[in-house]
C-alpha cells in the first residue's frame, strides 16, 4: 500500500484520470474530494461492499432460478370438467 502525508488543499493524482484533493481536516476526520471521469464508479468502501453483495444474492438467485427452469417443474394438471346436473356444459 503506498501511503502518501498530505494536507489541506493538496491533492494525488491516480492515473491520468483522477484527482484526490484534502477538502478539510477536522479532529480525526478528513473530507476528500474526488475529480473522475462519470465511467468512473466512486463509493465509500461500505457503499461498495453492500452493493457487491447485492449482486452476488441476485447473481445466485438467477442461478437458482435457471437450474429450477433447466431441469423442468412439472406441470400443472389440468383441472377435470364435470358437466351440471341439467346436462350442459357452460
Amino acid at each position: 500500500m503506498l501511503v502518501l502525508s498530505r494536507q489541506k488543499d493538496e491533492s494525488i493524482i491516480i492515473g491520468d484520470d483522477v484527482e484526490v484533493t484534502i477538502v478539510d481536516v477536522r479532529g480525526d476526520k478528513v473530507r476528500l474530494g474526488i475529480n473522475a471521469p462519470r465511467s468512473i464508479s466512486v463509493h465509500r468502501k461500505e457503499i461498495y461492499e453492500a452493493i457487491q453483495r447485492e449482486k452476488a444474492e441476485k447473481a445466485a438467485a438467477e442461478a437458482a432460478a435457471e437450474k429450477m427452469s433447466a431441469e423442468g417443474e412439472p406441470e400443472a394438471k389440468p383441472e377435470a370438467h364435470t358437466p351440471d346436473k341439467t346436462g350442459t356444459d357452460d
